[in-house]
């Protein structure tokens, strides 16, 4: 009888604790789960890091606009008889040259300018057709190259980081060290890169002050540091963040974001838009021979 008590005690103590115990380790495998969910569904490379290679595109038109905006007929507008319309020179182009409402992608609302440096900022937009250095096919600049309607395509090894753009061949090698001062200044700049856990940070500067930050003639000086977030949320999406330094434009720092898209057709390679011989005629067709006979002089 005593045996019987003691295999009895045992049983109630085992159904009693099992569970508990079979609990506790459920607990902890989900905990564990959890914490090694966030990124987990990512491609990594062979150290461990979030995998950017792939060709991507921004899917939204900051280029028109950074700054949240209504449309409008066109990009170059004169004072109408009521309403401005349309230049000359785009009147025809019609509803293809209108502007798309742009939703806003800057982190407040507003890009803080300093109150001197609003007027250049209405200047350049006041004159887009012969100001804008996407229309020259210059290229665009950081953060600008990001979020044109054109895709882009990443190289990333343990080794390397490359970007290449679709418009106006525009490149980027990103330093995986500090290099320095940049030597002197560009249309692309000087980047290096760093991780920051899983995001991969880049710092640029030394560019050309000629570039735009889009089409509203946002601009900056030579002086600007931008500082671009890259974080990988999910296979095919980017988050990305770019914040812009330069005190002699901006009372402040501040910061865009925007989400950035694979492109995911089948067999899709980086198309080239190398634009430099598209505007050869507006940029030096009045100096080709047989151009008076053209034009009637």
């Amino acid at each position: 009888m005593k045996i019987q008590g003691l295999l009895l005690a045992f049983a109630v103590l085992f159904v009693g604790c099992s569970p508990a115990e079979n609990a506790t380790e459920t607990q902890s495998t989900q905990v564990a789960a959890a914490a090694e969910a966030p990124g987990s569904d990512i491609p990594r490379g062979p150290n461990g890091k979030p995998d950017f290679n792939g060709i991507w595109q921004v899917l939204m038109n900051a280029n028109d606009n950074l700054e949240a905006a209504p449309p409008q007929a066109a990009y170059q507008l004169v004072p109408g008889d009521f309403v401005p319309v349309p230049a000359p020179e785009v009147v025809a182009m019609g509803a293809i040259g209108a502007v798309p409402a742009s939703f806003g992608v800057v982190e407040g609302g507003t890009i803080p300018y300093r109150p001197e440096a609003v007027a250049r900022r209405d200047e350049n937009r006041a004159n887009w057709l012969t100001s804008d250095p996407e229309i020259k096919c210059y290229m665009p600049g950081v953060p600008r190259a990001t979020y044109m309607p054109h895709p882009f395509q990443i190289f990333q090894s343990e080794s390397a980081f490359f970007i290449a753009y679709s418009f106006a061949g525009a490149v980027r090698n990103v330093f995986l060290e500090d290099p320095g001062p940049a030597p002197l200044d560009s249309w692309m700049g000087q980047s290096w890169g760093y991780w920051d856990g899983d995001t991969w940070v880049v710092e640029a500067h030394g560019m050309d002050d000629r570039t735009w930050f889009d089409r509203a003639g946002n601009y900056h000086s030579y002086q600007m540091k931008v500082t671009e977030r890259y974080t990988l949320v999910s296979e095919n999406v980017i988050e990305y963040e770019a914040t812009m330094e330069d005190p002699t434009i901006f009372e402040r720092p501040w910061t865009i974001k925007m989400p950035i898209y694979r492109r995911l057709e089948a067999g899709f390679e980086l198309p080239q838009f190398k634009c430099v011989e598209f505007v050869e005629e507006m940029m030096y067709g009045r100096y080709r021979k047989g151009r008076e006979s053209e034009l009637g002089f």
